[in-house]
């Protein structure tokens, strides 16, 4: 689902809330519609759009009002709003009053992907449905069902291309992992949840009260099979997942910035945004793949080898610590530990290798152990060495050419990412890019 661009379908957010809400408002509408006497003194879309508005609240709640359903409700509720008073329903001026209401309630959710995607693609869609040109393509005219069909599910290929554009770098810049042909999946998937998959459960829910919804739940488990096979599909095809290792901040503000501007000018000023977005690509396509990576505790190295396979310190039955490896290495495959893998030679302390990187040979001397070693062998061993990366705290007689990366180093500087290149050691620390919190503090002396 991830690599499908499919994930926001497992969130509780706006597709959910959104699919309860004009449920309840439809449901009103049809219920107030048929007494007579009501519908000729009470104006029912006010009364429809309460209902429903009480249905999205309901329904926030009891998901656990976490930041994008919030977001959504709150959005949706404007929405109502502006339906009953007659005016615009999609302005930029309803996100940003959610986006006020999120924050005076939640200020740390700014910092948080959950935050910076669920604005994200509610920016991207109210500014492109809001754009001129798409209005004149995608307004509503007199034609056929066909036409008006194959309209909607191009609006819909439109939107999914904005949000993908939209939530790359967010992706990138948190996750280091992003599908790329989400638009294409949604095209079939939103439609298929919406207005399938969600109906299907409501009724079996129903049902259930009467002990009749077991043959819903089994029309709704088929729904679901087919949401999975197309995940698959998408996930499976060549190139459809783009890893990135760590985006530096000046990327990521560059990319937000942009797409900021985009949606927030009008005219063809909004078209400078344009040129943000695309310097701050060509960025993206130039930060480099780390070489080495090594854990704040030592525990963990990973290091990309000649043929691009991502060689690991220790065999790990951590998923977590391995999908991290992969994905900050930029890589695929599963990584391979340096016990198995023929350019190394490792011992039941040490595991030393050479990785020829930019016109040179970086010899690696890295600890496996905690076990006591003969202090003149080890500083021979590190003399011959350009890196040594240790979980322990080593002899200061220990002295590599380049760089010594025990408990003593890590412990200030955190997790390290090295790039090796023809003109010395890049090394970039967590401690570099935490700035002064309470929550951590490398050792300073």
């Amino acid at each position: 689902m991830r690599d499908a661009g499919l994930t926001h379908l497992l969130s509780i957010s706006g597709l959910h809330v959104s699919a309860v809400i004009a449920a309840g408002y439809m449901l009103a509408m049809l219920v107030l519609a048929a007494w007579p006497w009501l519908a000729l003194r009470v104006r029912l879309p006010v009364v429809a759009a309460a209902v429903g508005a009480l249905a999205g609240i309901g329904y926030t709640l009891l998901t656990g009002a976490e930041v994008p359903t919030v977001r959504s409700c709150v959005g949706a509720l404007l929405v109502l709003g502006a339906l009953a008073l007659g005016r615009e329903p999609l302005s930029l001026r309803m996100v940003a009053v959610a986006g006020a209401f999120v924050l005076l309630l939640w200020p740390e959710s700014l910092a948080g992907p959950s935050f910076q995607m669920s604005f994200a693609a509610v920016i991207a869609i109210v500014a492109l449905h809001n754009a001129r040109p798409v209005q004149d393509l995608l307004g509503r005219r007199e034609e056929g069902l066909g036409k008006r069909l194959l309209r909607g599910a191009l609006g819909l290929l439109l939107t999914g291309f904005v949000i993908e554009f939209a939530l790359m770098p967010i992706v990138l810049f948190h996750f280091h992992r992003a599908g790329i042909y989400g638009a294409f999946a949604n095209v079939l998937a939103i439609p298929l949840v919406t207005f399938v998959s969600m109906p299907l459960i409501a009724l079996a829910l129903l049902l259930d009260l009467f002990g009749m919804g077991a043959p819903l739940w089994w029309l709704a488990g088929q729904s679901l099979d087919l949401l999975l096979w197309l995940a698959h599909l998408a996930a499976n095809q060549p190139g459809a997942v783009k890893l990135m290792p760590q985006l530096d901040w000046g990327t990521f503000a560059l990319f937000v910035a942009g797409g900021l501007w985009l949606a927030l000018w009008r005219g063809r000023a909004r078209l400078w945004g344009l040129g943000a977005a695309g310097v701050a690509t060509v960025m993206l396509m130039l930060t480099p793949t780390p070489d080495m990576l090594v854990s704040g505790d030592g525990q963990q190295v990973g290091i990309v080898s000649e043929d691009g396979r991502l060689l690991s310190l220790r065999d790990t039955r951590s998923e977590f610590t391995r999908d991290n490896l992969i994905e900050l290495a930029g890589v695929t495959a599963e990584p391979v530990p340096l016990g198995k893998w023929r350019g190394a030679e490792c011992s039941r302390d040490f595991c030393s290798l050479a990785i020829a990187r930019g016109g040179r040979q970086w010899h690696l001397l890295l600890a496996r152990s905690r076990n006591l070693i003969e202090e003149r062998a080890l500083a021979a061993a590190c003399e011959k060495a350009d890196i040594v990366v240790a979980d322990r705290y080593l002899p200061r007689s220990c002295r590599p050419r380049e760089l010594l990366a025990d408990r003593r180093m890590l412990d200030r500087t955190g997790g390290l990412s090295l790039v090796f290149r023809d003109g010395g050691l890049e090394v970039e620390t967590v401690a570099a890019t935490q700035g002064q919190h309470g929550w951590w503090r490398g050792r300073t002396d």
